[in-house]
């Protein structure tokens, strides 16, 4: 099957898997096809707060998603952290958009350092050489001195920074609701329509809306 629309998901070992979890959810829903690379700390976060304990193999973390979101057979594809030769290792072949949802603010420094010691820093690292798209949810509080150059460093070079920072004047009731501004959030600024939340100003019933 052909994809009109691949993203790269990259998903670290900050706190924040109710957000990959439900962005990775909205990108198969909207037919996207998602390279996902899951580092070895995102899985204990995952068994932490999603309690869902993820496969170590690629091929076995790609089944468990695709049916876990009743995605198609070759929507989600998952690689290891040093398979160099996947397509999002090369400039010649990544999709020019990649998340790193959420990014730890170790991944955030090796980004912004361009180490590319792992899958995950190197599409990174291609995606802005390559002039792409790419977004980091940054999940850390407080934030450092280090930190904070990191990411000024990382916008200047034009990538986007958005700290996991849900608003509250959508008067959200339950956890998702915050989790789903977030992600409306992201799919906004990568141009993809989304439903989880209306926009500044269009509530129901309003002559907006």
């Amino acid at each position: 099957m052909t994809y009109e629309k691949q993203i790269t998901l990259a998903i670290t070992g900050a706190s924040g898997a109710p957000y990959s979890l439900k962005l990775l959810q909205a990108l198969v829903t909207a037919g996207v096809q998602v390279h996902l690379l899951v580092s070895s700390a995102a899985k204990v976060v995952f068994a932490t707060e999603e309690k869902m304990q993820l496969p170590s193999a690629p091929e076995k973390l790609q089944k468990h998603f695709t049916e876990l979101l009743d995605a198609e057979h070759d929507q989600i594809k998952c690689y290891g952290k040093e398979e160099w030769f996947s397509p999002v290792a090369s400039g010649s072949s990544a999709p020019k958009t990649m998340i790193i949802c959420p990014c730890s603010t170790s991944t955030l420094s090796a980004v912004a350092t361009g180490a590319s010691n792992t899958l995950i820093e190197r599409a990174a690292d291609v995606v802005i050489k390559e002039k792409g798209q790419l977004i980091t949810l940054v999940r850390e509080m407080p934030l450092s001195t280090i930190h904070l150059q990191n990411m000024l460093s990382l916008s200047q070079l034009g990538v986007t920074v958005m700290p996991a920072a849900p608003g509250f004047y959508h008067e959200p009731e339950t956890i998702e609701d915050l989790v789903d501004f977030v992600v409306a959030r992201i799919l906004d600024h990568i141009g993809l329509p989304q439903t989880l939340m209306q926009p500044w100003g269009y509530k129901p019933g309003s002559a907006h809306s």
